[in-house]
Protein backbone atom coordinates (compact mmCIF):
# COMPACT_ATOMS: atom_id res chain seq x y z
CA UNK A 1 0.00 0.00 0.00
CA UNK A 2 2.68 2.19 -0.10
CA UNK A 3 3.15 4.81 -2.81
CA UNK A 4 5.09 3.72 -6.10
CA UNK A 5 6.41 0.70 -4.99
CA UNK A 6 5.30 -2.04 -2.19
CA UNK A 7 7.12 -3.07 1.00
CA UNK A 8 8.22 -6.35 -0.67
CA UNK A 9 9.60 -4.75 -3.53
CA UNK A 10 11.45 -2.53 -1.03
CA UNK A 11 12.84 -5.88 0.75
CA UNK A 12 13.84 -7.08 -2.22
CA UNK A 13 16.45 -4.23 -3.60
CA UNK A 14 17.75 -4.17 0.01
CA UNK A 15 18.28 -7.70 0.10
CA UNK A 16 19.92 -7.21 -3.60
CA UNK A 17 22.59 -5.21 -1.77
CA UNK A 18 22.92 -7.87 0.58
CA UNK A 19 21.99 -5.92 3.40
CA UNK A 20 21.47 -7.49 6.52
CA UNK A 21 19.90 -5.06 8.54
CA UNK A 22 16.68 -6.45 10.75
CA UNK A 23 13.24 -5.91 8.86
CA UNK A 24 10.05 -6.33 10.31
CA UNK A 25 6.71 -6.06 7.85
CA UNK A 26 3.75 -4.34 8.79
CA UNK A 27 1.28 -4.75 5.74
CA UNK A 28 -2.99 -4.82 5.76
CA UNK A 29 -2.04 -7.88 3.40
CA UNK A 30 -2.76 -10.86 5.35
CA UNK A 31 -3.35 -13.68 2.64
CA UNK A 32 -0.89 -16.80 3.73
CA UNK A 33 1.10 -17.13 0.23
CA UNK A 34 2.35 -13.23 1.14
CA UNK A 35 3.65 -13.83 4.36
CA UNK A 36 5.23 -16.77 3.07
CA UNK A 37 6.88 -14.93 0.21
CA UNK A 38 7.97 -11.80 2.11
CA UNK A 39 9.97 -14.26 4.81
CA UNK A 40 11.28 -16.30 1.71
CA UNK A 41 12.91 -13.05 0.24
CA UNK A 42 14.47 -11.98 4.06
CA UNK A 43 11.59 -10.50 6.12
CA UNK A 44 12.70 -11.12 9.56
CA UNK A 45 9.28 -10.54 11.08
CA UNK A 46 5.78 -9.85 9.52
CA UNK A 47 2.55 -8.17 11.53
CA UNK A 48 -0.76 -7.92 9.74
CA UNK A 49 -2.46 -4.40 10.44
CA UNK A 50 -4.62 -3.12 13.39
CA UNK A 51 -1.74 -4.68 15.70
CA UNK A 52 -1.14 -4.59 19.19
CA UNK A 53 1.77 -2.02 19.85
CA UNK A 54 2.92 -4.17 22.65
CA UNK A 55 3.13 -7.10 20.43
CA UNK A 56 5.16 -4.73 17.89
CA UNK A 57 7.88 -3.83 20.50
CA UNK A 58 7.95 -7.50 21.50
CA UNK A 59 8.55 -8.31 17.92
CA UNK A 60 10.69 -5.60 17.06
CA UNK A 61 13.00 -7.10 20.54
CA UNK A 62 12.20 -9.84 19.08
CA UNK A 63 14.39 -9.27 15.90
CA UNK A 64 16.86 -7.35 17.30
CA UNK A 65 17.85 -10.12 19.61
CA UNK A 66 18.48 -12.41 16.39
CA UNK A 67 19.99 -10.00 14.27
CA UNK A 68 23.89 -9.56 13.49
CA UNK A 69 25.21 -6.44 12.30
CA UNK A 70 26.13 -7.26 8.42
CA UNK A 71 25.08 -11.05 8.79
CA UNK A 72 21.95 -13.07 7.16
CA UNK A 73 19.84 -13.74 9.74
CA UNK A 74 18.70 -17.66 10.64
CA UNK A 75 15.53 -16.80 8.63
CA UNK A 76 17.28 -16.67 5.84
CA UNK A 77 19.82 -19.50 5.48
CA UNK A 78 19.06 -22.38 3.43
CA UNK A 79 20.11 -24.89 6.08
CA UNK A 80 19.52 -24.98 9.87
CA UNK A 81 21.59 -26.71 12.69
CA UNK A 82 20.67 -27.47 15.95
CA UNK A 83 23.06 -30.29 17.51
CA UNK A 84 22.72 -33.40 15.64
CA UNK A 85 19.61 -31.91 13.94
CA UNK A 86 19.81 -30.47 10.65
CA UNK A 87 17.24 -28.46 8.03
CA UNK A 88 17.78 -28.64 4.46
CA UNK A 89 15.09 -25.99 2.97
CA UNK A 90 15.79 -25.82 -0.68
CA UNK A 91 15.23 -29.76 -0.27
CA UNK A 92 12.40 -29.81 2.46
CA UNK A 93 14.26 -32.51 4.50
CA UNK A 94 15.00 -33.20 8.05
CA UNK A 95 17.97 -34.94 9.39
CA UNK A 96 18.97 -36.37 12.22
CA UNK A 97 21.77 -37.94 12.98
CA UNK A 98 22.37 -38.18 9.38
CA UNK A 99 18.80 -39.91 8.69
CA UNK A 100 16.08 -38.34 7.25
CA UNK A 101 13.18 -37.82 9.52
CA UNK A 102 9.50 -37.59 7.74
CA UNK A 103 7.23 -34.71 8.29
CA UNK A 104 4.09 -33.53 6.36
CA UNK A 105 4.63 -30.47 5.00
CA UNK A 106 3.19 -28.47 7.47
CA UNK A 107 5.10 -29.89 10.46
CA UNK A 108 8.12 -28.92 8.44
CA UNK A 109 6.80 -25.70 8.31
CA UNK A 110 6.24 -25.22 11.48
CA UNK A 111 9.87 -26.84 12.52
CA UNK A 112 11.52 -24.69 10.22
CA UNK A 113 10.13 -21.44 11.37
CA UNK A 114 10.71 -22.56 15.45
CA UNK A 115 14.28 -23.29 14.28
CA UNK A 116 14.42 -19.62 12.75
CA UNK A 117 13.24 -17.72 15.98
CA UNK A 118 15.64 -19.60 18.43
CA UNK A 119 14.64 -19.56 22.50
CA UNK A 120 11.91 -17.02 21.44
CA UNK A 121 8.53 -18.29 22.82
CA UNK A 122 5.85 -18.31 20.29
CA UNK A 123 2.00 -18.37 20.97
CA UNK A 124 -0.15 -20.96 19.53
CA UNK A 125 -1.90 -17.78 17.56
CA UNK A 126 1.18 -16.52 16.17
CA UNK A 127 2.00 -19.77 14.65
CA UNK A 128 -2.00 -19.88 13.24
CA UNK A 129 -0.95 -16.55 11.58
CA UNK A 130 2.54 -17.08 10.18
CA UNK A 131 2.45 -21.02 9.47
CA UNK A 132 -1.20 -21.96 8.56
CA UNK A 133 -2.51 -18.21 6.98
CA UNK A 134 -5.44 -16.27 8.31
CA UNK A 135 -6.99 -17.81 5.48
CA UNK A 136 -6.78 -21.69 7.13
CA UNK A 137 -10.17 -22.38 8.77
CA UNK A 138 -8.27 -24.54 12.17
CA UNK A 139 -8.07 -23.66 15.71
CA UNK A 140 -5.32 -23.69 18.05
CA UNK A 141 -5.02 -27.79 18.39
CA UNK A 142 -3.79 -27.98 15.54
CA UNK A 143 -0.58 -26.58 16.14
CA UNK A 144 -0.05 -28.86 18.78
CA UNK A 145 -0.75 -32.21 16.68
CA UNK A 146 1.87 -30.58 14.57
CA UNK A 147 4.24 -30.17 17.33
CA UNK A 148 3.56 -34.24 18.49
CA UNK A 149 4.35 -34.93 14.88
CA UNK A 150 7.86 -33.36 15.08
CA UNK A 151 8.43 -34.45 18.50
CA UNK A 152 7.56 -37.85 17.61
CA UNK A 153 9.83 -38.18 14.42
CA UNK A 154 12.56 -36.24 16.48
CA UNK A 155 11.99 -38.40 19.22
CA UNK A 156 12.02 -35.29 22.12
CA UNK A 157 10.63 -36.30 25.44
CA UNK A 158 8.09 -33.89 26.43
CA UNK A 159 8.90 -33.99 29.64
CA UNK A 160 12.88 -33.77 28.86
CA UNK A 161 13.00 -31.62 25.78
CA UNK A 162 15.66 -31.06 24.09
CA UNK A 163 14.13 -29.55 21.01
CA UNK A 164 11.02 -27.70 21.64
CA UNK A 165 9.56 -26.81 24.70
CA UNK A 166 6.02 -26.10 25.84
CA UNK A 167 5.59 -23.30 27.33
CA UNK A 168 2.03 -23.39 29.59
CA UNK A 169 -0.19 -20.97 28.39
CA UNK A 170 1.78 -18.86 26.21
CA UNK A 171 3.01 -21.43 23.64
CA UNK A 172 6.39 -23.01 21.73
CA UNK A 173 9.80 -22.71 22.66
CA UNK A 174 12.67 -24.03 20.12
CA UNK A 175 15.06 -24.30 22.66
CA UNK A 176 18.78 -26.19 21.52
CA UNK A 177 20.83 -23.24 19.85
CA UNK A 178 20.65 -22.96 16.29
CA UNK A 179 23.25 -22.20 14.12
CA UNK A 180 23.43 -22.15 10.05
CA UNK A 181 25.09 -25.16 8.29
Amino acid sequence: MMPGIDGREVLRRIRAEHDWLPVLLLTHVGESFERAAALDEGADDYLNKPFDPQELLARVRAVLRRASAGTAPLSAAESLRAGALRIDRPARRVLLDGAEKQLTPRAFALLEFLMAHPDEVISRVRLLQTVWGFDAIVTTRAVDHRIAEIRGALGDDVSNPRYLETVPGLGYRFVYPVAKA
